[in-house]
């Protein structure tokens, strides 16, 4: 960052400004913990009679604030994956189940955008589908922050709500799909794409913007050919800005693609190989008739639904980065 030329690449700068943000957060909170034990330390050396309750209180409580942090701090032994530090792009989809269905899908939206203001994280939702009549059929998030996919990717999967429908006469309970999607943000992509593998659309569109609203704007549409996938970005005014971040999205998705195929083959070979298909839902929120949000991969459950809607999703992610960790 010293370097007198360290700006002229703008958008480079910016994210190695936001890593060492992230780094000296860390190493601040270190400091803070030692500051605040040294004087414990000083405190335990002097001599105590049973009328000193309140210095006793005052240390316990110091104590408990550290081992608040530390175990806040403990998470970050495991986000050591070789994308882990980077940004991230959350993708939202409707699974079957018509409007209640592209409702749990607005719901789920909400749920992460919340999480992003919680965290400190910076989104924008660069892409986004309505429903015909209420929610939506999909939307793409794009999050800036040091470990932002680290702390998002055991997100990605089939989430399952159960409910007593809003949109049902009869209030009949529905059981309702969304499917997740979680992407690092890859710069120094190793997968070559050829422009005569692209077929890009521009056409005019209006969306919600994210925390910076935009109201009518040139949308683009990116298709990679040889492997079908698909981007959608309407974010900015300029034609130009909305390719460039539909690139970026597309190259994540194409590097994960080809990484899941590699993954798939191996399994195969080894004859492990499961399909990934919708009825494999990694965690439930059901909030009729109980209450209860469940993990099904590691068994971590909350009985506050509405807590975890509302973006407090620590306990989830942290139990899952504990899991996996325990069985690699």
């Amino acid at each position: 960052m010293s370097d007198s030329d360290f700006w002229q690449d703008r958008n480079k700068a910016l994210k190695v400004s936001s890593r060492v943000s992230s780094l000296k957060r860390i190493v601040s909170d270190f400091e803070e913990m030692e500051s605040k034990l040294c004087e414990v330390a000083e405190f335990l050396q002097e001599d105590f009679t049973q009328h000193d309750s309140g210095i006793r209180d005052e240390i316990r409580k110091v104590l408990d604030d550290v081992d608040k942090k530390l175990a806040d701090l403990e998470l970050f032994v495991f986000l050591n994956d070789k994308y882990d530090q980077r940004s991230a792009i959350l993708s939202i989809h409707a699974g079957a189940g018509g409007t209640d269905a592209q409702d749990w899908a607005q719901i789920l939206l909400r749920m992460y955008t919340r999480f992003c203001e919680r965290k400190g994280f910076k989104y924008e939702i660069v892409h986004i589908s309505k429903g015909e009549e209420a929610g939506i059929k999909s939307a793409v998030l794009d999050i800036e922050g040091g470990y932002a996919y680290g702390y998002l990717k055991g997100e990605m999967g089939v989430h399952r709500l159960v409910r007593l429908s809003p949109f049902d006469a009869d209030k009949a309970r529905h059981t309702s799909f969304a499917y997740v999607e979680v992407l690092p943000e890859i710069e120094d992509i190793e997968v070559d794409i050829n422009e005569k593998d692209l077929k890009i659309e521009a056409h005019l569109s209006s969306g919600p913007g994210g925390q910076n609203v935009q109201r009518n704007y040139s949308a683009v549409r990116i298709v990679h050919l040889p492997t079908g996938i698909t981007v959608s970005v309407q974010s900015e005014r300029s034609q130009l800005q909305n390719k460039e971040k539909a690139l970026k999205i597309l190259k994540s998705r194409i590097e994960k693609y080809y990484q899941l195929k590699q993954e798939e083959e191996k399994k195969m070979l080894k004859g492990e190989f499961t399909e990934n298909a919708w009825g494999r839902q990694i965690r439930s929120y059901i909030l009729h008739p109980y209450k209860l949000v469940k993990d099904h991969r590691t068994g971590y459950e909350e009985k506050d639904p509405d807590r975890v809607l509302d973006g407090y999703l620590d306990g989830f992610i942290e139990d899952f980065l504990k899991h996996k960790s325990n069985t690699e």
